[in-house]
């Protein structure tokens, strides 16, 4: 959740912090930048921080080119970059009824913790963080993506949110099956997936991720 799952940082813990700094930098100046004529590159530093900030929450291409100065156009194309070069993922909303679902939402994912936690140069341990909730949800769904995506299991993901503010983490959609997932670090407390949906979609299978529970990720 701290470090990231690269396997150069996980055999070398003890200086993981450096690393990610050094990948980071090299990883996004050196190798993305170059892909396009950026002339700008403090701009795609500047719209990682917001995306870092927002994992978990729904982000508004229209926000965010306010906060930046900038044209929404250029940063849907620096979005669209970021993910060409495996920075980041967008989840779509899900919806079958637009007059009560969100249908054309979206929120961003970073495909590594510690990717995400050296844009914003905050390594932390989780006993003094803030963001504990959204740095869980980050690595359930990034896992779980990158689960999908090796296994070449041909799954649509997504997430749900009704008009009323009833949320799911992940929705996940077949042919035959629909599933919904809740994300949560807390174990203390009892979780389940919202009534909202599963009054909605009777048929979809609910299941709540917890660390406790962590190997539904991979199945």
């Amino acid at each position: 959740m701290i470090y990231g799952l690269y396997p150069e940082i996980c055999n070398q813990r003890d200086i993981a912090q450096t690393l990610l700094e050094n990948l980071s930098d090299q990883y996004l100046y050196k190798d993305v930048l170059i892909w396009k004529d950026i002339r700008k590159p403090e701009m795609l530093d500047k719209l990682l921080q917001l995306l870092a900030h927002q994992i978990g929450c729904e982000v508004s291409t229209n926000e965010l080119a306010t906060q930046l100065g900038i044209k929404s156009n250029t940063v849907e194309s620096y979005i669209d970059l970021l993910e060409k070069a495996y920075v980041v993922f967008r989840l779509r909303s899900y919806s079958q009824n637009p007059r009560k679902e969100l249908s054309k939402s979206q929120k961003i994912y970073f495909w590594d913790n510690g990717i995400r936690n050296a844009v914003i140069s905050n390594f932390l341990p989780l006993e003094s963080r803030s963001d504990i909730g959204a740095l869980f949800e980050n690595l359930v769904i990034s896992e779980r993506m990158k689960f999908l995506q090796h296994h070449q299991k041909k799954i649509g993901s997504y997430f749900w949110r009704s008009y009323n503010q009833q949320e799911v983490d992940l929705v996940e959609k077949t042919s035959t099956e629909i599933k919904a997932v809740e994300v949560k670090y807390n174990t203390k407390k009892k979780h389940r997936v919202t009534r909202g949906f599963t009054n909605n979609y009777p048929e979809a299978k609910t299941f709540v991720i917890t660390p406790e529970n962590l190997k539904w990720v991979y199945q």
